[in-house]
């Protein structure tokens, strides 16, 4: 089951930010206060932040964090796909693709293109995203932070 987050799901988010930092799905760890500082922008409003919930028999299982910007190239707004992470023991159970059809049949219309990204080594990650239409960009990324 997927739905978007409640202001009682402070605590499980919180832990699994925690774990989707402390894994290699990432390049490093972030500071605790950016794990709250996000879940109270998702409960603010839906302009930069969604936040969603993952159930697997009714426990649950992982959650995924969109956000939004505008891309001229893609004519329109980007939905980011911004962090999706499944707890090990229920990853090959179809919520990853849940999840995208969630998002496909209650996605804005106005939204232009899903981006996402992935570690390079990531491969069965690439290899399910491939599977559900993503293709590569051609693009380094690049960042400063203030």
């Amino acid at each position: 089951m997927i739905r978007k987050m409640k202001k009682e799901d402070k605590d499980i988010f919180i832990r699994m930010t925690e774990m989707f930092y402390a894994s290699e799905a990432v390049l490093h760890p972030i500071p605790e206060r950016y794990h709250r500082d996000a879940f109270d922008e998702i409960m603010r409003s839906n302009v930069y932040l969604g936040g969603y919930l993952f159930a697997f028999e009714g426990k649950p299982a992982g959650y995924a964090i969109t956000a939004k910007s505008y891309s001229h190239e893609a004519g329109g707004i980007t939905l980011w796909v911004d962090e999706l992470f499944v707890l090990e023991e229920y990853r090959s159970k179809g919520i990853g693709s849940e999840f995208f059809n969630y998002l496909k049949a209650t996605m804005d219309p106005s939204i232009a293109r899903v981006r996402l990204e992935v570690e390079s080594d990531n491969h069965r990650a690439i290899r399910f995203y491939r599977k559900i239409g993503f293709t590569e960009l051609e693009y380094n990324q690049m960042y400063v932070d203030k």
